[in-house]
Order: structure tokens, then C-alpha cells, then sequence
């Protein structure tokens, strides 16, 4: 038997490069769909047993319905729920893994992400909880944290009325439960959360660059849209909306991400943070927007940005694991009230006397969101303050210094540093290259 040679398609040189450049088809969706597959596993696998005895919570239950997920619901697995759907969670040994049931939820990707050992009815939660006869039953009500407050009015009233009084009398909150859960990380959650902050730290500085300012015709919402149409084109979300960019100086503060046109002479800042698979970053970076002349910006702001960096430095000495986030923030402000020409100061209200420098600490987790559910170096937070540093720990390390630049006259003008990190038991380690510069515009 013989053979013609196939005819090759006379397709123009030039084209081949840019075929091979094509991705598979849903290449990229695939691949991070894999990668938040795992990180379920992980979280069920690894730290759900361990938070749970912790905590003593035989069953935890997690409520959702169409139109209303529980803030949990996307990294337990996600799904459709028709009406009511409930996620199970059941300590039956007392060790190794945890009994895991979905209750009314269902759908393709869920499927394709195996991680429940039951699929079985809502009709049937109370018939399930009585077998397995659990003493404590954490449920989603929380005093203070959000991501552990899902459980609505009227999910709550049926869910203790399918349960009935006997099992309704177990129930406690599971506030500090969810903390523990969404606040200690696998590996695979580590590298989700890096590369979280590599994409907002990559954009950011972009932003602050003659990529996208030109002097004198750029505005500040000139620079937030560009950045958020980099979120668009990446398939990313955002921490906080957008952008918050806004003018320190050299006159009074600009309007935030508004009409204010950069010129020559400006000192920008941005806060703002990503959203990639399950993680949230919240950073902040600074630029200045060179004169003609200048190689540089001021030698006062300079000297503002400097001591920013040492308050950095103290927060830094003071993240160990095993301490709680409230003793942490006492011992960094001792050390600031004890260093000549420092005080504690009060967020955006500096003290008059120009000749000390208000230092404000809000250092606070991060991660599972902007502002995250874990232990948090910051006032603003008491309950989060209470909770004890542990290592995979998410922080966001932020600080504020009001210093006086004396190439701008008798005001305060506010030196913000913010970026991320990991509680290791070496103290801290940066997620990515921290903000060590500040940035020139040109």
C-alpha cells in the first residue's frame, strides 16, 4: 500500500509565529481553576481539623441560598443552591480528616472539584446531625468579623426550626473558628497570595511611571482608570474598588482618583489592592513627579520617607508568632513613644507641634480580603487584637508617619508605607519586594 504526502496549507510566513503564540483553548481559566481546587483540598485537609478541635467545634455548619452565598461559600467549594444548601463539616474521630457533606448544592464546577465525602438532601439535616450527635455546633454569627457573620435572620430562624430545640440549644458562634480557617494557609495559598501581590505591586509601580503620566495633562482618575483596566485585561479583581490616588504635597491634599491634572512638583501616593483567586492585597506606593532640574525629590521628603522606613523596621521587631496582635501593637508603640521626636498620633489629625512627627500603626490581616479576618496588629480592630499571631499568618504591614517637610512650610504632610506579608517563625517575610524607594516621575 502506498501513501500521498498530505499537502501542507500554504499559510504566509509571518502567521506562524503568532499561531504558536495562541493559548489553548481555556488554557488560563483552566489553570486557575486547578490551583483554587487545591487550595480547597488543602484548607479541608490540613487546617479545618486543626481549627475546629481548637476551637471545640464538633460540627460546623454553613448555610447559603440562591442569591445569598455565605462569605465562605466560593473556598468551601462554591455550587449551585437552589433554595437553601448546607456545607457540613463533622469531627466523627476526634482525629484525622473531617467528615465533609454538601446539603442542596450542586452544578458542573462544582462536580469537577471533588472534595465532599456525602451529597444528600436538605430535608435530611436534622435526621444527619442526630446521628452524629455533635455537642458543640458552630454556625456563621459573629460580633465583629464579616466573613463570619453570614448566617442571615432568616436562614438562622430555619435552621433552628429544622433543627429543633434539643440540637438548637448546641449552637455557638463560630466567629473565631472562621478567623482561624480563613487566616492560616497552605502553601498553595501562600504562592496564590504572592502572586497577588506581584501582579498589584507590578501595575502600581507601572502606574507611577511615565507609561502612563505625562506632566501637566495626566490626571489622578487618569491613573486609577488605567489601573483598573489592567484588572480588566488580566482577569483580576479589586481589593476596594478603585484606587484610592491623591496628591501629599506640595499644597494642600488633592481629591482622591478626581480631576487634579500631576505637574512637576507633586507628591502622589496610592493605596489600593488585587484580587486573585481567593486572595486580596492592599498596598500602598509613592512617587514624585520630578521638576526640570531635579534628579530626585526633596532632601525634607526624603528624610520623611527614611523615617517611615525605621517605624517599618520596629513593627517588623515585634512580629513573633505565639504573641497576640494586641501585645504586638503595644510593644511597637512603646518604642515609638520611647524615641526622641516621635509621638502616637491620631489617624489624619496630627498634633500641632511641629517639632515631633505623629506616627499612627495599622498594621492589620489581610489576605482573605483587603481588611482580612485573621489577628490584626490595629485598634480598629479589638476583637483581632486578641487573637494570637500564628505562622502563615497574613499581615498587611501599615503605617503612617505626619513629619514636617520644611521645603513646604509649616504643615504636616502624611508619609503613608503599606505592603505584605507572611507570620513565619523566623517573625515576618515579605510576600514580594516591599516598597523600599520612592518612585520619580519624569
Amino acid at each position: 500500500m502506498s501513501f500521498k504526502p498530505l499537502r501542507r496549507l500554504a499559510l504566509p510566513l509571518a502567521i506562524l509565529p503568532l499561531l504558536a503564540a495562541l493559548p489553548a483553548q481555556g488554557q488560563e481559566a483552566k489553570r486557575r481553576w486547578d490551583q483554587m481546587c487545591q487550595i480547597r483540598k488543602d484548607k479541608l485537609d490540613l487546617i479545618l481539623p486543626e481549627v475546629m478541635r481548637e476551637n471545640r467545634i464538633d460540627m460546623w455548619i454553613v448555610a447559603s441560598r440562591e442569591g445569598h452565598d455565605d462569605p465562605n461559600a466560593a473556598l468551601l467549594g462554591g455550587g449551585y443552591v437552589g433554595d437553601i444548601g448546607y456545607y457540613v463539616f463533622a469531627d466523627r474521630t476526634g482525629s484525622g480528616r473531617i467528615e465533609r457533606t454538601a446539603m442542596g448544592i450542586g452544578g458542573a464546577g462544582f462536580d469537577q472539584c471533588p472534595i465532599y465525602d456525602l451529597k444528600v438532601s436538605p430535608a435530611e439535616l436534622r435526621k444527619f446531625v442526630e446521628a452524629r450527635d455533635p455537642k458543640r455546633i458552630g454556625i456563621n454569627v459573629a460580633s465583629e468579623i464579616g466573613t463570619a457573620d453570614g448566617l442571615s435572620h432568616s436562614l438562622h430562624a430555619k435552621l433552628v426550626e429544622t433543627l429543633g430545640p434539643v440540637l438548637v440549644g448546641r449552637l455557638v458562634p463560630a466567629e473565631k473558628l472562621v478567623s482561624d480557617f480563613r487566616a492560616r494557609h497552605s502553601v498553595n495559598e501562600i504562592a496564590a497570595f504572592t502572586k497577588a501581590g506581584e501582579y498589584s505591586r507590578t501595575i502600581l509601580e507601572r502606574a507611577l511611571s511615565n507609561e502612563v503620566i505625562v506632566p501637566g495633562h495626566t490626571t489622578t482618575g487618569d491613573v486609577a482608570w488605567w489601573m483598573m483596566e489592567q484588572l480588566h485585561k488580566e482577569g483580576l479583581g479589586s481589593s476596594f474598588g478603585l484606587p484610592s490616588i491623591y496628591i501629599l504635597g506640595p499644597g494642600e491634599r488633592g481629591p482622591v482618583s478626581g480631576d487634579h491634572v500631576i505637574q512637576p512638583g507633586d507628591l502622589i501616593t496610592v493605596d489600593w489592592g488585587v484580587n486573585y483567586l481567593f486572595y486580596y492585597t492592599d498596598m500602598k506606593r509613592m512617587a514624585y513627579v520630578l521638576k526640570p532640574g531635579e534628579n530626585a525629590a526633596p532632601a525634607g521628603v526624603q528624610r520623611a520617607y527614611d523615617k517611615a522606613q525605621d517605624i517599618r523596621r520596629m513593627i517588623l521587631d515585634v512580629i513573633r508568632p505565639g504573641v497576640t496582635a494586641g501585645d504586638a501593637l503595644a510593644a511597637v508603640n512603646k518604642r515609638v513613644a520611647e524615641t526622641p521626636g516621635l509621638v502616637l498620633g491620631r489617624y489624619d489629625d496630627p498634633s500641632k507641634d511641629m517639632k515631633v512627627s505623629d506616627v499612627v500603626i495599622g498594621s492589620h490581616s489581610v489576605g482573605d480580603w483587603g481588611h482580612g479576618s485573621g489577628p490584626s496588629i490595629a485598634d480598629f480592630n479589638p476583637l483581632r487584637m486578641t487573637y494570637q499571631l500564628r505562622p502563615t499568618n497574613f499581615l498587611s504591614i501599615e503605617l503612617f508617619l505626619y513629619t514636617q517637610v520644611p521645603e513646604w512650610g509649616p504643615r504636616k504632610i502624611k508619609i503613608p508605607l503599606e505592603d505584605n506579608g507572611v507570620v513565619t517563625d523566623r517573625g515576618f517575610e515579605w510576600a514580594y519586594p516591599p516598597n523600599s524607594r520612592i518612585l520619580l516621575v519624569k
